[in-house]
């Protein structure tokens, strides 16, 4: 395995836990449930943005080796974590958590070499 895989791997999996989010988003946002539909389209509308930007923060900052692209997107795991344990919405199953969960986890442990190493002597640290 070359050194780019690593690295590929974790934001192809964090990139896939956005385009869930922000397809999920646009779905609700385009056919509400049943109830209030305006709270719906608005939760909606955040989500979808959630997925939106930690899908640009994985594919430019992340994908290029900033560690405080790595920091941020530890928000997925906590996320979907959360609402595993307090059973938050969508669906009862769950299921899709615990892969999601997997997935960001997966996202950002197999790289993570890659953001924390040394230096190579005769180059500059990152800033």
């Amino acid at each position: 395995m070359d050194g780019r895989t690593p690295m590929r791997i974790g934001w192809i999996c964090l990139a896939a836990v956005s385009a869930g989010i922000l397809g999920f988003g646009i779905v609700v946002a385009v056919a509400p449930p049943a109830g209030d539909s305006l709270l719906y389209r608005t939760d909606a509308l955040a989500t979808a943005g959630l997925g939106l930007f930690g899908g640009l923060t994985a594919v430019i900052p992340f994908r290029a080796g900033e560690p405080w692209a790595w920091f941020a997107l530890w928000f997925y795991p906590v996320f979907w974590l959360a609402h595993l344990i307090f059973r938050l919405p969508p669906g009862t199953d769950h299921v899709h958590q615990i892969l999601f969960i997997a997935l960001s986890l997966a996202g950002l442990l197999v790289p993570v070499r890659s953001f924390f190493r040394a230096p190579v002597e005769g180059q500059h640290a990152r800033r």
